[in-house]
């Protein structure tokens, strides 16, 4: 008898749990936990296409398309892959185009820098009922996995396919939002709307938002929402375990601070990708430790900064030994990764002569205007600047509360 793969993996379900073993009382369920405890019954009778990549895992850590495609209650008939692709095999700005997936057979349609029509045209030729979310994002508005939800959800209006999310948890919380809201003159993929630069929500609470506020064609949306989540929990606090998001993603230390230090990808400072501590690392050559210095007496809260020294493998400054610093997170409740990340900026352009934006003027994308380089090139604080997003903050924070599912 032959034995194809998804036979070999039902045989072995059948004697062991078909969904994630069930937690501990108060313990946190991911959307997708309750979906498979569910029977997978929203999907019954369509065929599913699931958009995701390495951290769509359950709790025992198996692979959601591997869990759905050896379960007979739903019927998974395509994946879609972001930036970075399915299996995550791509760097930043790269994804792994169309393919055959070799472990399940199922086809893979690539996402990565489609959006509208060109997307629903893939939706449609996936022969897809109903498109399903579920990727853990880390609460960054330039972090691609958002827009990537939107562009689908946009793309699944046009096609007439229905949309469910999966939801995860915000790792870094999802207690306030932080940093200046888009412009949309500025809009791209690392901002497609006028959300807050750390949105502190969730991708469920995100989806409704963006098909209330954004969408011009809603889509038929529902959502999966976690229980046991609360919106004062770090990832740690969760359970569950982490998968990086992103090469450059290694850790939730990693996203404490991307918020922040993401904006050195608009400078010619190594943001620390090529390092075992991406976003954590900053630095550039010529850099001593006046840096440092200046930033720890800022006494900033939450955050100490630690003179260092590193050689980037790969990306900017590869091979060379850079000078610059490293957060040093220590009381994560009262830590601003937005102000620190401008408090990085000012700093470092007022003790490094070197200091420039990229010629792209990138920071403008990442920021969502022009406000953050053009009041650091014209000497503005720390304070100055954080001070002058306040009004458009506060107006997407009343926005956003009418979404919040959690506690």
């Amino acid at each position: 008898m032959t034995l194809s793969r998804r036979t070999l993996l039902a045989s072995t379900l059948a004697t062991a749990p078909l969904t994630t073993p069930t937690p501990a009382e108060g313990r946190l369920r991911t959307g997708f936990a309750r979906l498979a405890a569910d029977g997978y019954s929203p999907l019954a009778g369509q065929n599913v296409g699931l958009v995701t990549n390495p951290t769509g895992i359950t709790q025992d850590v198996r692979h959601i398309v591997d869990v759905m495609h050896a379960d007979p209650r739903v019927h998974l008939s395509a994946v879609f892959g972001p930036e970075h692709g399915f299996r995550g095999t791509a760097q930043a700005g790269g994804s792994e185009g169309r393919y055959t997936d070799p472990a399940t057979g199922l086809p893979v349609y690539d996402t990565y820098t489609k959006s509208g029509q060109p997307l629903a045209d893939i939706f449609a030729t996936s022969a897809v009922d109903t498109v399903v979310f579920d990727i853990q994002d880390v609460g960054a508005r330039f972090y691609t996995y958002i827009w990537t939800l939107y562009d689908c959800m946009e793309a699944a209006a046009l096609a007439g396919k229905r949309f469910m999310v999966l939801d995860r948890p915000n790792p870094v919380t999802g207690r306030a939002a932080y940093g200046p809201v888009l412009d949309p003159a500025f809009a791209t993929f690392v901002g497609r709307q006028p959300i807050a630069q750390a949105h502190g929500m969730t991708a469920a609470e995100l989806a409704q938002l963006f098909n209330a506020q954004f969408l011009g064609d809603k889509v038929q949306l529902s959502t999966v929402a976690m229980t046991g989540w609360r919106r004062s929990a770090f990832f740690d606090d969760t359970g569950l375990p982490w998968v990086p998001p992103s090469p450059n993603m290694p850790t939730p230390d990693t996203a404490l601070v991307y918020s922040g230090t993401c904006l050195f990808e608009g400078t010619n400072l190594s943001e620390g990708r090529g390092t075992t501590r991406p976003f954590e690392l900053l630095g550039a050559e010529g850099i001593d430790g006046r840096w440092a210095a200046a930033l720890n007496e800022l006494a900033l809260p939450g955050v100490r900064f630690r003179e260092a020294y590193f050689a980037p493998t790969f990306s900017k400054f590869e091979g060379k030994t850079v000078g610059g610093v490293q957060l040093h997170v220590h009381q994560r409740e009262l830590f601003d990764p937005v102000r620190t990340g401008i408090a990085l900026l000012v700093t470092a352009k007022r003790v490094w002569h070197g200091f420039a934006w990229r010629p792209d003027h990138w920071i403008d994308k990442l920021t969502g205007s022009t406000l953050v380089r053009t009041m650091v090139d014209a000497g503005a604080g720390t304070d100055e600047i954080v001070a002058a997003w306040q009004p458009g903050l506060t107006a997407f924070r009343t926005v956003r509360r009418k979404y919040l599912m959690y506690g």
